[in-house]
Order: structure tokens, then sequence, then C-alpha cells
């Protein structure tokens, strides 16, 4: 089982418990919808019900055919291709991954019969072995899920008439993050960089970390127009200001948590304490404020 089907159960066990529903994981996946959403200019977003999909789909859909960023969860196969075929008849032509969770590249294999794969260099490397982290072991993922282009730092897409910048951010939520941008219908995807209104996962296990997160977000708020629309890896549409609050978020809490941590203070009795009151809403996500106190904590530098 890979990381994006665990994280999904995870989410899964709690919505089950909360809702005191019996049915099995399949039944969770007939009754969950995607919902479409025409974002600007040539650019859609698929979110799945509840989150439960899997991470948030952009869609580029023109008179080149259909290019999508991100895949979500193997089981929504059949649900996205309905989808796609409502937004345009075009050609699946390319598909982007912002980083290797298979809750954004589950369905890798299933469309890469049609459709290229991009993406940076270590979300190959980490989908063609095996992982382990927070979740467990994950198995690697079958040869047609892997990425056949990948790239350093940056490429460029030249598709229905935009020039798609796909650009890498080292270690913010994995070690194999990057984020896209359409310049033309003025729309970032910034994949599991941006949890919208709730504390990220950041995956410490495979090269994420909390402040470097912070950092890239600075950086990519510096580098977008002021009237981009965003889209999350998970959470709904949002817009620079979106961006913004989540980024004094982020920086507001790290620098807290390293604060408490350099005064001597233990991660038990940061967690006892809890950080500063009007981040309290955030914490009603998938990582509680527990666990983002201890993610912070974990991303400190270790001491010698």
């Amino acid at each position: 089982m890979n990381v994006g089907n665990k994280i999904f159960l995870f989410f899964l066990s709690a919505f089950l418990f909360s809702q005191s529903y019996a049915g099995s994981t399949e039944d969770v996946f007939s009754n969950i919808t995607l919902k479409t959403t025409h974002v600007r200019g040539n650019i859609y977003m698929l979110e799945g019900a509840g989150g439960f999909a899997g991470g948030n789909i952009g869609v580029s859909a023109g008179p080149d055919g259909l290019l999508l960023v991100d895949d979500q969860l193997g089981p929504m196969s059949k649900k996205i291709d309905a989808a796609l075929n409502d937004i345009s008849k075009g050609q699946l032509r390319f598909i982007l991954n912002t980083h290797w969770h298979g809750d954004h590249s589950g369905n890798n294999a299933y469309f890469s019969k049609d459709a290229t794969i991009i993406s940076h260099t270590n979300t190959r490397k980490r989908l063609m072995t095996d992982q382990e982290n927070f979740f467990g072991k994950s198995p690697a993922s079958p040869k047609e899920a892997w990425p056949i282009i990948t790239f350093e730092q940056a490429i460029n897409i030249h598709f229905n008439n935009e020039e798609i910048q796909f650009i890498h951010h080292a270690h913010g939520h994995t070690d194999s993050d990057a984020v896209v941008y359409f310049p033309k219908s003025n729309v970032a995807h910034l994949g599991d960089h941006f949890f919208n209104g709730f504390f990220p996962f950041v995956d410490l296990d495979t090269g994420g970390n909390a402040f470097t997160l912070t950092h890239n977000i600075g950086e990519i708020i510096e580098s977008l127009p002021e009237d981009t629309l965003v889209i999350p890896g998970h959470g709904e549409l949002s817009d620079v200001n979106g961006l913004k609050n989540y980024y004094a978020m982020l920086t507001d809490t790290t620098q807290f948590v390293k604060q408490q941590a350099a005064s001597g203070k233990t991660l038990d009795q940061i967690q006892l304490a809890g950080l500063p009151s009007k981040w309290a809403a955030w914490g009603g996500g998938f990582i509680n404020e527990e666990n983002w106190i201890k993610i912070i904590f974990n991303s400190l530098p270790k001491q010698q």
C-alpha cells in the first residue's frame, strides 16, 4: 500500500468514525463525487468531496488537448476520465506530478498509456523504489507509473498557448516537490506545498522540512502576480491573499516553536502549552496542533 492510500485511510477512518458509517472503503469511493471548477482561462480544478479522492487536480484544456497536474488516488481513475470528458473531448497528453505521494500520483500507471508523465528527478526516484515514512513502508510503483521526463531545477512546457512553468522547490513538503504556473491564465498549482486553511503534512522522512517549506512559500509569493489564483494540494481554491495567510501561519508557528525549543523546553512541554490561540482553527485537518508542533520541532537542526 503506497503512502497516498495510507493517507487516505487515515482521513477515511476519522471520517467513518465521525459519521458512524459502517460501509467499506469501496463504498466510500463509489460515493465520492468530483467537483469541477473553471478557475480561469484554460485552467480547471478537480476536487474530491471531503478531500477523500486525493490531492486537487489541475487541468489545462485547449486546442492542444489536455494536461493534468497530479492525478489523485487509483480508485478515482474512471471518475477523472468522466470529469475530463465533460471539460473537453481533447486528448490527454501530459501529466505533471508535483511530488511522489500516491494521493497525487496514484493514477500515473492508468493514464500513462495516453499521457507523458513529467516530474522532478526525485519524484521518479522515489516512485521507482520502496519508501518508508510516517505511514510505514510503501512499495515501489509499477514501471508504467514512472515519469519519463524529469528535470532538476525547472522545465517549460509549451501547451495550449501557454509557456507552462514547472519549478522545483527543494525540501519543503518532500524533496521532490515542484509547483506549476500557467502565465497566460495566471493560475498556479502548488501541490502539497499549500494546504489551504489547515496545518500541512511535511514528510520529514523523504526530505521535507517545515522551515524550508516556509522559506519556499515566501519565495513563491514573491514570484506570483498579486491577482494569481492558486490551486492548493488540499483545500479550496485560493488566491495570493490566501497564500499570504498560510505563510503568516507558517512563519509565526515555526518561529514560536523554534524560540520555545531554544529556551530549553522539550517537545512535550511545547505541545502541552500549545501554539498561539490565533492559529487554533488551523488544527482541524489531517494534521492537528500537536502533530504540527512535532513536525516543526523535528525540523529543527539536530544538536551535535
